[in-house]
């Protein structure tokens, strides 16, 4: 059924007249009578006698009009509340977010969201694993370099660059053949080479510290540990104080960091980037 032909038809029984009902919608009066027509066309049954004196209601028009009128204001309210969702964020929103972005950004960036938006209630949950949105119910996902998936859909909202740090006492190797130098790292590390800036440093890492955590490899940095390959973002602080001297940039993609919501409505209701980033996709400043 045609509910904006079954609307016509209770705007023009409940105001008496096809001439009262177009003044009352600002619809036309040929506008309406057609949708009736169309209506009790669809239906197979005549809904309102026409004659010079007006309108009059059959039997057939009276038990739709008494069987559905309160039924399409309902519709209406439903429709329009579910608008009102989209329009304004309400209930609760549940974020599965890497360990380090979370400990770095996702409590101010919580914070902010709730001050935005008051009728939300937020629960971020630091994991490192791929988590599944649906099965494990939540409703959008903090990604690093995500691997191509055709069931997820996320946007961009942030690039880093990793970058070799050392402490200010600790000399930049000279360009040219490959230096060996005392390197900080991680737990999984795997021996490479660190290519800085196209190729024009080329350094081999030689672990002297292992950390299974990234803050723990800058912190060791600044105290003179070593040579660290590290996210720019976690470091923005410490090299613009001096703390720490950017030897160069690490040859290769950016790193990029997504929010990927469930579904489109989530995408619609919580856009994170609206709230926490610039609109456009900031690098190396999440934290």
């Amino acid at each position: 059924m045609n509910l904006n032909a079954l609307s016509d038809f209770i705007l023009v029984a409940t105001n008496g007249g096809l001439g009262k009902a177009s003044r009352a919608s600002g619809i036309s009066k040929a506008t309406l009578s057609r949708r009736i027509a169309d209506l009790e066309e669809q239906m197979g049954v005549r809904l309102i006698e026409r004659s010079a004196r007006g309108l009059k209601l059959t039997e057939a028009g009276a038990t739709l009009i008494s069987r559905t009128e309160g039924l399409l204001s309902e519709v209406t309210e439903a429709m329009t509340a579910v608008g009102d969702g989209v329009s304004t964020p309400r209930g609760r929103l549940r974020v599965a977010a890497p360990v380090l972005f979370s400990q770095l950004a996702m409590g101010r960036i919580g914070a902010e969201f709730c001050a935005a938006y008051p009728e939300v209630e937020i629960e971020i949950v630091a994991e490192d694993r791929m988590v599944d949105l649906v099965e494990e119910q939540f409703d959008v996902a903090i990604r690093i370099n995500p691997r191509p998936d055709s069931n997820l859909v996320g946007r961009c909202f942030a690039k880093d660059r990793l970058v070799v740090v050392a402490a200010p006492q600790i000399s930049r190797p000279l360009p040219g053949a490959i230096r060996a130098i005392p390197a900080i790292v991680t737990s999984g590390f795997q021996p490479n080479h660190w290519t800085l800036d196209g190729g024009l440093l080329v350094l081999e890492p030689i672990p002297k510290l292992r950390f299974s955590s990234l803050l723990m490899v800058r912190d060791a940095a600044i105290a003179g540990g070593g040579a660290a390959l590290i996210p720019q973002s976690i470091a923005w602080n410490q090299l613009a104080r001096g703390d720490l001297i950017q030897w160069g940039i690490m040859s290769g993609p950016e790193r990029s960091g997504y929010y990927i919501p469930q579904d489109d409505l989530l995408r619609q209701r919580f856009a994170l980037s609206s709230i926490s980033f610039a609109p456009d996709t900031r690098t190396c400043l999440w934290f």
